[in-house]
């Protein structure tokens, strides 16, 4: 009996000491896993430092994004539309001959529909207080009516005072006083990685501002097809989409440095690249569409490469940076000035030059009869030269008078480079030249051809290089033109047909 009550004790002093054992285990667990709620936010540890300056600043955007956004507008154009321009069912290809193209519109479509309008949204910004908007030509381009709204839901109607289709720039204009504006700032001194805000009304979004950084400058993505078009774009991964065309892109200190205009997408939506016309080129033009209705612009009158390693091994070249003459128009302001073809232009105005849309840059903010000092390496000695610029109408006189070697490439709207080894290797031909660059001229009227076309003969005969080429077609003069040529990914032999008349 004695023994029963001692193990009933010791049982008990066990329990006793696991229970308590457990309930601190799970006590002190239970601390550990505390979630603590705070009513406030901490102050962000990142910090940046404005372009210039050595101050730190926050990462907090709000104050530029409250600087700008009253000056950037909503644009809503509106084009009527014919009913011919409209889409409309085809007649069953059994059915057409017997009926005609028109018989369902005739007999079951009624009376002849009236012109649809059309509308397209966009952005903008204020330049002047009284009025003077600055947006993308492709925004307002055939526009019957032009709808602005301001920031605070302000509307009006507006006109176009001038359009440039070789920026894609437009300046629209208000009737309106005191309106808040947009500094523009000094595009020459944007560095890639700095932070910037691009602000617009995407998809019918109005005001909506990204944020992101300068991703590189002086870009080319051959997206403008005018003969004349100058493309050196500001590249940023700040979010541009559809509706943004127009709008600003800003820096830290509210200055607007570029003008969003394009951006590079496999499906038409924002993925990572945005393109702005930068300010300097911008404020050239909107200041002579104001005073003169069009762009005053002076031209050098040369065909141009950028020079990589593939150039300099084919043209002997002892360096791989700059922009390569490949040829002149006859008497223009290059070749008056003693400018070459085969010279490789290193330097404009004291800034280097690394690429073809970093000399247009430059050039376009200057009007004829200005002078430039351009630097050029030929045969390997720098030589400099002062160059008095000409305007497009006397380039263009002279391209058809003189019918120089760089006529040529006007007359045709392309650029063209010799297929590498490797490509042609792998293609099977023994060489040929290829089309990069398609603008307005004599291939992209009469043929369907896309960039990328490897011409591997020419009326029959073969061949293998650009020099071979243009001298071929210099040599015929007139007359029809067949090209032969392949596309690396894609099979077959494609032929192409124009006429070389002026």
């Amino acid at each position: 009996m004695r023994k029963t009550i001692i193990y009933a004790g010791i049982v008990a002093l066990l329990v006793s000491l696991i229970t308590i054992g457990a309930y601190d285990y799970f006590t002190q667990r239970s601390e550990k896993v505390q979630i603590e709620y705070i009513n406030s936010t901490p102050e962000p540890s990142a910090k940046y430092t404005k372009m210039g300056s050595d101050t730190p600043a926050s990462t907090e955007f709000t104050e530029v994004a409250e600087k700008v956004m009253n000056a950037v507008v909503h644009i809503r154009s509106t084009m009527q539309v014919s009913a011919s321009q409209q889409p409309r069912q085809r007649i069953p290809e059994p059915f057409r001959d017997f009926f005609g193209e028109d018989f369902f519109d005739r007999y079951f479509q009624g009376p002849q529909q009236q012109p649809q309008p059309r509308q397209g949204t966009g952005s903008g910004v204020i330049i002047t207080q009284d009025g003077y908007v600055v947006t993308n030509n492709h925004v307002v381009a055939k526009a019957d009516e032009i709808d602005v709204t301001l920031f605070d839901n302000r509307s009006y109607k507006a006109k176009v005072v001038g359009t440039d289709p070789t920026t894609d720039l437009a300046v629209l204009q208000i009737k309106e006083n005191d309106l808040p504006t947009l500094p523009l700032a000094n595009s020459n001194n944007v560095k890639v990685g700095e932070w910037v805000l691009a602000v617009g009304n995407p998809f019918n979004l109005n005001s909506t501002v990204t944020a992101g950084i300068v991703s590189a400058t002086g870009r080319s993505i051959n997206i403008f097809r005018d003969q004349y078009a100058i493309e050196s774009f500001i590249q940023t991964d700040a979010a541009i989409n559809p509706g943004n065309s127009g709008g600003a892109l800003v820096n830290m200190d509210g200055g607007l440095i570029g003008i969003n205009t394009a951006i590079a997408s496999p499906t038409g939506s924002y993925s990572g690249y945005g393109f702005a016309v930068p300010s300097n080129i911008a404020n050239k033009v909107i200041e002579d569409l104001i005073q003169y209705g069009t762009v005053r612009r002076g031209y050098l009158g040369v065909m141009i490469r950028g020079v990589n390693s593939q150039l300099a091994e084919e043209e002997n070249l002892d360096i791989v940076q700059g922009v390569y003459v490949d040829s002149l128009l006859q008497n223009s302001a290059a070749a008056a000035a003693g400018i070459q073809p085969g010279d490789v232009i290193v330097e404009i105005e004291g800034r280097d030059v690394n690429s073809p849309a970093g000399l247009q840059e430059v050039i376009a903010q200057r009007e004829p009869g200005d002078q430039v000092e351009i630097i050029v390496n030929r045969n390997g000695n720098r030589r400099t030269f002062n160059v008095t610029l000409k305007s497009r109408e006397e380039a263009t006189q002279m391209a058809a008078a003189e019918g120089g070697e760089g006529s040529l490439e006007a007359m045709l709207g392309a650029s063209f480079e010799n297929v590498s080894d490797e490509l042609a290797r792998e293609l099977g031909i023994e060489g040929g030249v290829m089309v990069t660059d398609l603008r307005d001229g004599k291939l992209s009227r009469e043929t369907k051809m896309r960039e990328g076309f490897i011409i591997i003969g020419v009326d029959g005969q073969k061949v293998t290089s650009v020099k071979q080429f243009k001298e071929y077609l210099r040599q015929k003069g007139s007359g029809g033109v067949l090209l032969e040529g392949v596309y690396e990914n894609y099979p077959g032999v494609y032929y192409y047909g124009f006429g070389m008349d002026q």
